[in-house]
């Protein structure tokens, strides 16, 4: 989290962030205590309600390792924790990686859930991923090289012949590159030469660019081509929030205002 920018320090420090520690030999019971407890000392700190997140993919690997062992483990932990958050305001947010899980775990596990969250991927190789974000722009989170960067070309190159036959399209084509941990030369050879290659009324803009990524793009000519602007997102942490009051005695303050609520609320991981 800290890695892509998240502020984690203010919430750690003031207790309104908990890292709940796993152990692979874990049952679904254990790790269904382990959040319960962790509900129920939020709520008795005064916290109004709490949110849960993590991966279970351990429990996929337990037992004789099959996909069959994983659904049960999974479903087990699935019914654990609504026992635990069914009369408690909680909610939980449960992770299934398609590039961990096998196929059978999800689609059980997605006829498990009454509600589902799906992350549009363009393109997702365990190496890199690449989400739609709005028209003409898309997140390129992981690293590029050799085996994906054809990917982010054929992405750019379909962007820019929308923008070109849409008259309401954006003129800028951006990718935001703040979860971009590693870009070899010959990718970022081939962002400058695609900017290059834009009309004059259209731009390739490169938002969040990290250090080390920006170092490769100077190196392969960024700074010389017209058409690509390079946005760093900065080596500066975002601010962290005044540390917050927290409410004593167990008891929640009446009628809180949004901003308070959103303050004092516990995210569990």
């Amino acid at each position: 989290m800290t890695d892509d920018g998240v502020a984690v320090t203010a919430p750690l420090r003031e207790g309104r962030l908990a890292v709940v520690p796993g152990d692979p030999r874990s049952s679904a019971q254990d790790v269904a205590e382990a959040v319960r407890s962790t509900v129920d000392a939020a709520l008795a700190a005064g916290y109004p309600a709490v949110r849960i997140t993590g991966n279970p993919t351990f429990l996929v690997k337990q037992g004789r390792g099959t996909a069959t062992d994983g659904v049960y483990g999974m479903a087990d932990l699935d019914q654990a924790l609504d026992d635990v958050v069914r009369h408690r305001p909680a909610h939980v947010l449960c992770v299934y990686d398609r590039a961990h899980c096998p196929e059978e775990v999800v689609d059980r596990m997605r006829a498990a859930h009454r509600t589902e969250v799906v992350t549009p991927a363009i393109y997702d190789d365990g190496l890199l991923r690449l989400t739609a974000i709005g028209p003409g722009a898309a997140r390129v989170a992981g690293e590029v090289d050799h085996s994906n960067r054809p990917r982010i070309r054929s992405f750019l190159e379909s962007a820019l012949d929308r923008a070109l036959r849409l008259p309401d399209a954006p003129t800028d084509i951006r990718l935001d590159l703040s979860s971009l941990r590693f870009l070899d030369v010959a990718g970022a050879v081939g962002l400058v030469h695609a900017a290059e290659e834009f009309p004059n009324a259209h731009r390739l803009v490169l938002g969040g660019v990290r250090p080390r990524v920006q170092r490769v793009l100077d190196r392969c000519g960024a700074p010389f081509a017209t058409q690509l602007v390079v946005q760093p997102r900065g080596d500066a942490p975002p601010p962290e929030p005044p540390p917050a009051d927290r409410p004593t005695g167990g008891r929640i303050p009446d009628d809180p205002s949004p901003d308070d609520e959103r303050r004092s609320e516990q995210a569990s991981v």
